[in-house]
C-alpha cells in the first residue's frame, strides 16, 4: 500500500517537464494564475457523502507587492530614454509602461480584478464538487490575514458560496485573534513560536547543479543600447524585468513587455528558480505547525458534535500555504532529495500558484459505526498524503489525526 501511494507521488512529480511544455507559464512559480482544470475526481467509497470541508487558500492574483518595483523601473527606464540608451523593443517598452505607471504605483499589493474572479470561480467549484455539504445551507466561518487583498479574496468566496446557496450563514473574521491559524508568523500574532527552521538537503551539492542561466544577460540587451551610468546593479535590474513580466498577466497588462522576456526563457530558467523555491517553502515549514493545529481542532470539534460548523475557510499568502505543503508532505513535498536534480519530482513552485489552495474534504458513511474519511485536494486536484491508506485517495480521519499530532510531537520548540 506505501508503495503505491510513494508511486503515485513519483508520478504526480516526474511528468514536471512535460506539464512546463504544455503550459509554459508554469514556469512563473508563485506568479503563475490559477488554472482553472477540471480534473476527474475519485468517487466516495459507498454509502459515503461529504459532510464538512477544511480549506486554506492563497490570496488570488494581484498587483505587485513592493512598490520599489515600479518605481526602480520607472526611473530605470526614463533615465535610459532620456540618454537615448534603450533599443527599438526598449523604447516600445518604456512608453506601454509609462502609460501604465499610475495605475500600476496605485495598485501596489492590491487584489486585482482577476484575483477576485479566481476566488468567486474555486467557491463555485467547491460547492459544485461537493454539493452535499451545503445542501441544507449551515455555517461557516472564514478567517484571512490582515492583508486587504487576503480579506478581499475571502469576501469574494465568500459571497459566490452564499450565491450558490443563500441558506449558508458565513462569519467573516480578519484580526489578530485568529493569526494563528492563518499566518502564525505574523508579527502581530499575539502568540508567539520560536520553531527550528530546516535547510533542505540538496543545498549541500547545490554545486552540482549545472545550468546556463543566461536570461538575465539577454533582456538586458534586449531592453538597453547601453547599460553605462544607468541606476542600479544590472542583476537587480534583470530581477526586476523578470519580476515585472511574471506579474503582469495577473493584473491585465500581458504583452506589455513584448518579447524582451518570453515564456519560452522563463522555460529554460525554471528548474533554477525551483530550487530556489524549494528552499525557500522549504525553510519555514515548522512555522505552520500552528495552521496544522488549527484544521486538526477545528475538524475535531465537527466530527466529536461541538460545533456545528460545515465549513472552515481560510485566506492568507504563498509563504504560509507553500511550507504547510511541505509540512504536510503533500505529493511528497516532505522527501528533501540531496539531488538537486530530484527536487522538480516532489515540488514545483506553480503549485504555489496565486490563488492556490487546499482542501480537506470529510466523509462521513450511512453506518455510524464506520471510520470517518477524508482526502485532500490541492488546487483541485487530488494529492497524496505520508499517511498509511488502503483506499488512495481516501483516508481514515483517525489514521491522519494520529500521523500528523505525532510528527508535531517530534518537532522541538525552540528556546
Amino acid at each position: 500500500m506505501l508503495l503505491f501511494v510513494a508511486l503515485t507521488t513519483w508520478a504526480q512529480g516526474s511528468t514536471a517537464l512535460d506539464q512546463l511544455k504544455a503550459d509554459p507559464k508554469k514556469s512563473y512559480g508563485t506568479d503563475y494564475p490559477y488554472l482553472f482544470a477540471t480534473p476527474k475526481l475519485t468517487k466516495a467509497p459507498k454509502g459515503y457523502k461529504p459532510f464538512y470541508i477544511s480549506h486554506y487558500g492563497r490570496h488570488g492574483s494581484r498587483y505587485y507587492w513592493n512598490a520599489l518595483l515600479y518605481q526602480e523601473m520607472a526611473n530605470l527606464l526614463t533615465t535610459a530614454h532620456d540618454r537615448h540608451q534603450l533599443t527599438q523593443e526598449g523604447e516600445a517598452f518604456y512608453g506601454r509602461f509609462m502609460a501604465a505607471k499610475d495605475e500600476l504605483q496605485t495598485g501596489v499589493s492590491e487584489l486585482s480584478n482577476l484575483g477576485w474572479e479566481q476566488h468567486q470561480r474555486i467557491a463555485r467549484t467547491m460547492y459544485n464538487n461537493f454539493p452535499e455539504v451545503y445542501k441544507k445551507g449551515g455555517n461557516v466561518l472564514a478567517i484571512a490575514s490582515l492583508s486587504g487583498r487576503c480579506v478581499l479574496s475571502m469576501s469574494a468566496f465568500c459571497q459566490e458560496l452564499v450565491q450558490c446557496n443563500p441558506a449558508i450563514e458565513i462569519r467573516e473574521q480578519s484580526s489578530r485573534f485568529t493569526l494563528d491559524g492563518v499566518v502564525p508568523t505574523d508579527r502581530q500574532n499575539p502568540v508567539k513560536h520560536n520553531f527550528p527552521k530546516s535547510t533542505p538537503k540538496f543545498e549541500k551539492n547545490r554545486d552540482k547543479f549545472v545550468y546556463n542561466d543566461n536570461l538575465r544577460d539577454k533582456a538586458i540587451a534586449r531592453v538597453f543600447t547601453s547599460t553605462d551610468s544607468l541606476p542600479g546593479k544590472m542583476h537587480h535590474i534583470s530581477s526586476n524585468l523578470i519580476n515585472l513580466y511574471t506579474s503582469l498577466p495577473s493584473i491585465g497588462h500581458e504583452g506589455m513587455m513584448g518579447n524582451i522576456i518570453t515564456d519560452e526563457d522563463m522555460v529554460d530558467q525554471w528548474e533554477l528558480s525551483n530550487l530556489g523555491s524549494y528552499s525557500w517553502v522549504f525553510g519555514p515549514q515548522n512555522d505552520m505547525i500552528p495552521i496544522l493545529q488549527d484544521i486538526i481542532k477545528k475538524a475535531s470539534d465537527v466530527i466529536e458534535g461541538r460545533t456545528d460548523r460545515v465549513s472552515d475557510l481560510r485566506f492568507g499568502h504563498d509563504t504560509c500555504i507553500g511550507p504547510l505543503t511541505v509540512l504536510m508532505g503533500i505529493n511528497g513535498a516532505d522527501k528533501d532529495p540531496e539531488d538537486p536534480y530530484e527536487v522538480k519530482n516532489i515540488y514545483q513552485n506553480w503549485q504555489t500558484c496565486k490563488a492556490s489552495n487546499l482542501q480537506l474534504v470529510f466523509y462521513r458513511s450511512k453506518r455510524a459505526s464506520d471510520d470517518i474519511l477524508l482526502k485532500a485536494l490541492l488546487n483541485g486536484s487530488e494529492v497524496s498524503l505520508p499517511v498509511p491508506t488502503d483506499n488512495y485517495p481516501y483516508y481514515k480521519w483517525s489514521d491522519f489525526k494520529q500521523y500528523y499530532l505525532n510528527k508535531i510531537a517530534a518537532i522541538p520548540t525552540e528556546k
